[in-house]
């Protein structure tokens, strides 16, 4: 689903959209869900090669991403709209919690290649972390006019669909067309239970207007 040649971003993405899964599954899909995971590789240390310590907090989160951000940012200098540095420097900033910062890379990434629809994904959903629906929902929408069947596309816009806008028939009609556009979709079950949740959700109403 990327649009670049590094792996990574198609698995980063599809992490982000598990977790949103699980994180829903978790909470009750009635309360919202979280869209990201924290799920970049850490950083090795050279002196005894055990993993570094996970910041634990946003200021060190923060901190993290601008130490990794600066030589990509000496990079960018010389090519200032290369839109795979534009990208890396987006999934850092995204991967700490800094989400207008990633947005903002993120936009700069799509001026120069729009037609990504991992990397509008992401922004979009990156806009969700913020609280601004309804661009979320418009750049998942600009994000399909690219890639129709895009699963994690249509996985997480029936998401903000369902947990923004409360639109149950429309996080149905995108999680049922993802199921048909890509029956081996590896979080297919997780889908199914989305859609279980959802249409329990509809039929509780008519359950109670019934008695």
């Amino acid at each position: 689903m990327t649009g670049t040649s590094r792996t990574p971003f198609r698995q980063w993405t599809r992490v982000r959209a598990t977790m949103l899964a699980v994180a829903c599954l978790l909470a009750g899909i009635a309360s919202g869900w979280a869209i990201r995971g924290l799920h970049r590789q850490t950083a090795v240390n050279s002196a005894n090669s055990s993993p570094a310590p996970a910041p634990h907090n946003p200021a060190q989160l923060k901190a993290a991403a601008d130490a990794q951000a600066a030589p990509l940012i000496d990079e960018l200098k010389s090519n200032p709209a290369d839109p795979q540095l534009l990208t890396e420097l987006g999934n850092l900033y995204y991967d700490a919690e800094q989400y207008p910062t990633a947005i903002d890379f993120y936009r700069r990434a799509l001026k120069a290649k729009p037609s990504d629809a991992a990397v509008r994904t992401d922004m979009a959903t990156a806009y969700w972390y913020i609280g601004n629906t309804d661009s979320a929902i418009a750049e998942f929408n600009q994000a399909l006019t690219y890639a129709p069947d895009n699963p994690n596309t249509l996985f997480n816009r029936g998401l903000v669909k369902w947990n923004g806008k409360k639109d149950a028939a429309g996080a149905l009609a995108d999680w049922n067309r993802l199921l048909a556009t890509d029956p081996g979709y590896d979080q297919k079950e997780k889908v199914r239970q989305m859609i279980a949740e959802v249409e329990k959700h509809q039929a509780m109403p008519s359950a109670l207007n019934s008695r």
